[in-house]
């Protein structure tokens, strides 16, 4: 058994198998999955697991150099849209290598999760929580 690392296994094999510049989303309940897109669906309930323990999960097991957000997560979801910006500082300053935020449009977020190699799908159930990782390197 995995003693210190992701239990799910599907999540698991998606952090070890990604490599630099490659994407994965996290994304809110609601937002399309393309099907074209391995979905990793971790949602149990309404809110489990929610967007930042999955967020967590995900920064603490893999080296990340970009993220993409939409532009309306600050304004519909500012506390949601902070507490993701403030775990990215953390996760900079830990690194000591700076993690480059990008927005754009919603629509234009859902059209590029195309490009993921995977979403990861929760149970967090506040507008436009959604976040696509751009996988960094550990040297």
């Amino acid at each position: 058994m995995n003693k210190h690392g992701l239990l799910h296994p599907e999540l698991a094999r998606l952090v070890t198998q990604i490599g630099h510049t490659d994407e994965l989303t996290v994304c809110d309940a609601g937002l399309p999955i393309p099907s074209s897109v391995t979905r990793i669906d971790l949602a149990l309930t309404q809110g489990v697991p929610s967007f930042m323990q999955t967020v967590d999960a995900v920064l603490t097991h893999t080296c990340i150099e970009s993220v993409v957000i939409a532009e309306e997560f600050a304004a519909a979801s500012p506390a949601l849209h902070q507490a993701l910006l403030a775990r990215l500082e953390q996760e900079s300053a830990a690194r000591q290598q700076p993690i480059t935020v990008t927005t754009i449009s919603h629509e234009a977020f859902k059209a590029r999760t195309v490009q993921s190699k995977a979403v990861v799908r929760t149970g967090e159930c506040t507008p436009y929580a959604n976040v696509i990782f751009q996988a960094g390197v550990t040297f």
